[in-house]
């Protein structure tokens, strides 16, 4: 079991995070003040570029520069560990490191680049930025306080039906730093066991991807779509109520898009999709709209709020939802 700090962590802002669903940096920020993380985010920090270097549109070189000026600004506060909310800048981030760490001509480069533009450049050798020792996924380093986050529940989610969608940059490129599985990936089942809740486990399409696949979603829509639907229905098959996520792209791919391939396939899925960390801090009884964001989700999550054994004062004030309908024409 390799090891997973709960200190001198940098929390990795995520684009899609802040731009989609907020609440899953202000759900990871509640959930690790609850169980005693220490942590810093940083307004210098910058984007991983991983949307951008997917599509083509920025170059290896430009990536790993910029993750080079990241791993600075965790250096200079103090924060060698990084802690991501995103399974694509967590790819990425690993990736750039061990480019940094072995491949001395582009070290030297990005170096260069650094000085060029007045920063300090980092002398980057093996274990400045270890990808495997300082790189995380935030699942991860929940996964290491789960006990703690077991001592906190306070709100009984044991009545739905719950599974699982792991993230494919978290599960399928970086294999020898993935915990919990790869073939039968159970991390996020393994936080919410923690949260009392037992997942169904097993189901078929659970390794399948999302269906994003970045530009996917754009170039080849109805392809990408398709796959969607048919992880949905498999769910739908195992009568699963709520979905839970570990990257904002998967996240966005269900949740924005199921009411209309629900409409395409002439059906109603009724599964309703949350972060591990936004499904954490609602255990953990946390405000709805405050923490975990519910207003930002296209399938409405008031429906499975109303369901709680110990509801919350969930008011119907609809100013505090902000409408998301999904047509066929977005793009």
């Amino acid at each position: 079991m390799k090891f997973i700090p709960d200190k001198e962590i940098l929390l990795f802002k995520s684009c899609l995070v802040n731009v989609e669903y907020p609440g899953v940096e202000s759900s990871t920020c509640y959930v690790f003040d609850k169980i005693g993380v220490e942590y810093h985010v940083d307004e210098r920090q910058s984007c991983c570029t991983g949307l951008g270097h997917y599509y083509d549109l920025f170059d290896q070189l430009s990536t790993i520069t910029l993750a080079a000026r990241n791993f600075n600004v965790a250096a200079d506060t103090g924060h060698k560990n990084i802690a991501t909310m995103c399974a694509t800048c967590y790819a990425i981030l690993k990736k750039s490191a061990k480019i940094l760490n072995q491949n001395e001509e582009a070290r030297e480069e990005v170096n260069g680049i650094l000085d060029d533009s007045g920063l300090e450049a980092m002398e980057y050798s093996s274990g400045d930025m270890d990808p495997a020792e300082n790189i995380f996924h935030v699942a991860e380093i929940l996964f290491n306080k789960r006990e703690e986050i077991s001592k906190h529940i306070k709100v009984d989610l044991t009545g739905f039906k719950v599974a699982s969608h792991h993230a494919c940059h978290y599960c399928k490129v970086h294999y020898n730093d993935t915990i919990e599985g790869i073939r039968d990936p159970n991390l996020i089942d393994e936080l919410a066991s923690a949260c009392g809740v037992e997942t169904i486990g097993w189901y078929d399409h659970k390794r399948v991807t999302c269906g994003a696949g970045f530009r996917q979603r754009y170039t080849n829509k109805e392809a990408s779509l398709a796959v969607t639907g048919e992880k949905l229905q498999a769910l739908k098959d195992k009568d699963v109520e709520i979905l839970l996520h570990m990257c904002p792209n998967c996240q966005m791919q269900f949740d924005r898009y199921q009411p209309l391939i629900g409409e395409k396939l002439g059906t109603e899925f009724n599964i309703f999709h949350l972060n591990i960390a936004q499904f954490i801090a609602l255990a953990m009884g946390a405000d709805p709209y405050k923490v975990v964001g519910i207003q930002t989700h296209t399938v409405p999550v008031e429906p499975l709020l109303n369901k709680l054994k110990q509801p919350f004062n969930l008011k119907e004030d609809q100013s505090k939802r902000n409408s998301l309908k999904i047509d066929e024409n977005r793009d």
